[in-house]
């Protein structure tokens, strides 16, 4: 794949990253509403989680030379109250589109961050929890 296929895969990547951090956000503030105080905490870890990962996208096809594309747009539903069940769903797609990526032609420095977000990731489908991303 050409730089600007790894790009496109990037950019993705970062776009995915939004919708995933809107759908925990909508998530934990239904839960707050609920008083549901150890969903929303769990819901607001991966929230931040997959922040962390859209910034580190975002700087790293800044880096690459890319113009970022405007996000602002992305929407996301909440979905059914279960969340469990969507977020799991959603966090085996997001450990496969990481997985793919890696069968890329990366550079050293995206294939590192690739691979840190890829256990992250791995670590979300398998507990649904965050704050597994170091600062």
């Amino acid at each position: 794949m050409t730089s600007f296929g790894i790009v496109e895969a990037l950019a993705a990547a970062r776009r995915a990253e939004k919708e995933q951090a809107l759908f925990y956000r909508a998530h934990a503030a239904r839960a707050e509403d609920a008083g549901n105080t150890e969903a929303a905490e769990a819901l607001s870890a991966l929230h931040a989680d997959e922040q962390h990962h859209l910034s580190r996208l975002s700087v790293r096809l800044v880096e690459l030379g890319a113009t970022l594309e405007s996000l602002e747009n992305v929407q996301v539903e909440a979905g059914p109250s279960d969340w469990r069940t969507a977020a799991g769903e959603r966090e085996r797609a997001e450990v496969e589109r990481y997985e793919a990526l890696l069968q890329l032609d990366l550079d050293y420095d995206t294939r590192r961050l690739i691979e840190e977000i890829l256990e992250v990731e791995r670590a979300h489908r398998d507990t649904l929890g965050g704050k597994h991303m170091p600062a």
